[in-house]
């Protein structure tokens, strides 16, 4: 990997730009999004031409190699906003390497042919649709306004403009959902034969009707044995399906990875862009600011950030194994050392004897890095806290 943090180092090339807008707000959202009715969009989406003009003449990008578009639902803006926002990637972020992978996040029943088209001819080559279940209980109990008639019409308009990179999200851990609930998603979700899958469990975030329910003792969730039996469940049968996990919640055919995301995993430079995005250059962090207006107004006078600030080494080192250990292939030590100018080992000795020990991670067959075990996969969690604020403190 190149050692691209160091400060006026190379540029990203990697872009994720955040669309607010959603139709309703599901019950589990805690993201940075707005219902769309009486929302300023053409503001909006002007002000994110702005600061994409801005960005790139103080900071010029790399070849682009991904992008990803995420909210709220980039998929409600209409047709011709559609257009409008694409046009602007296209005119900023225009120098694109000839297997760019850019991705859009859709909701199903927000993508009809006339706005899948629009995406197509605007550059948009995967979308990744957030489905979450196949049953239509399940999905109006999480505050999602599609069924499952729209996810299939949703993929056949997909595939009638030529998109064919697709995924879809699930999610397990649901109230009131049971092994063979997930079971029957599963099964549905692998006969379209898609070439990839993100699966997430939930969380109960605060600020979330989810949140406020659970507090009142109002929210049945599966019991903790059922979430366990879910997550085995489903790696079992992508596995069989010949979707390899390669990553704590991700399944693909070979090749077929997210890109986008193993930037984030490798700890790699990216723009962020729109209202609440995180961005990463050169070893700095950026936070934009969050409402949608106050996001308008702050671009005027430059560009919209909440928070900027330089991420030290010791954090840079924690979050390298951190977000890399994610990923199934693991890290390689001489990464680390390419990148810090360390041995890992002589870093994070502690942590990694004693998940070493407990048999949460194990060597690479070469010994020159360090994954995930099969049960170090079931509690990855237990094993990214291990290294955590220890060089920070």
């Amino acid at each position: 990997m190149p050692d691209n943090h160091q400060t006026g180092s190379t540029a990203p090339s990697a872009v994720y730009i955040h669309i607010p807008f959603c139709t309703n707000k599901c019950f589990y959202c805690d993201f940075n999004s707005y219902v769309l009715k009486d929302q300023p969009v053409m503001d909006y989406l002007r002000a994110l031409d702005l600061e994409m003009e801005m960005t790139v003449r103080d900071t010029p990008p790399a070849q682009i190699k991904s992008i990803f578009v995420g909210g709220g639902t980039p998929t409600v803006l209409n047709p011709q906003e559609m257009e409008y926002f694409l046009g602007s990637v296209r005119k900023h972020f225009g120098d694109w390497s000839s297997d760019i992978e850019f991705s859009m996040e859709a909701n199903p029943g927000t993508t009809d042919l006339e706005k899948l088209a629009v995406m197509k001819d605007g550059g948009v080559n995967r979308v990744s649709f957030g489905v979450q279940a196949f049953q239509n209980e399940l999905l109006s109990g999480i505050g999602r306004i599609h069924n499952t008639d729209d996810v299939y019409r949703s993929l056949e308009n997909a595939q009638k403009v030529g998109l064919n990179n697709l995924s879809i999200d699930l999610m397990f851990g649901l109230p009131n959902q049971s092994v063979e609930m997930l079971d029957e998603s599963i099964t549905k979700a692998l006969e379209l034969d898609l070439p990839h899958y993100s699966i997430y469990s939930l969380k109960v975030e605060e600020n979330t009707l989810f949140h406020t329910m659970f507090n009142k003792n109002q929210l049945p969730l599966p019991t903790e044995e059922d979430e366990l039996q879910m997550y085995l469940l489903l790696m079992k049968r992508m596995s069989a399906a010949g979707r390899n996990q390669y990553e704590i919640s991700n399944f693909a055919k070979p090749g077929m990875q997210s890109r986008h995301n193993i930037t984030y995993w490798r700890n790699e430079d990216y723009y962020g862009l729109g209202a609440g995005a995180h961005g990463y250059v050169g070893r700095q962090r950026h936070v934009n600011i969050k409402g949608v207006n106050p996001y308008v107004e702050a671009t005027k006078a430059g560009l919209p950030r909440m928070q900027q600030f330089m991420v030290s080494e010791e954090e840079a080192m924690e979050d390298f194994v951190m977000v890399g250990l994610r990923v199934l292939e693991g890290i390689r030590s001489a990464d680390f050392t390419s990148q810090f100018k360390k041995s890992i080992e002589e870093v994070f000795e502690k942590p990694l004897e004693k998940m070493l020990d407990a048999g949460l991670l194990e060597r690479h067959a070469d010994g020159g890095g360090y994954r995930l075990s099969e049960k170090g996969i079931l509690f990855g969690n237990e094993v990214f806290a291990e290294f955590i604020g220890i060089l920070t403190v």
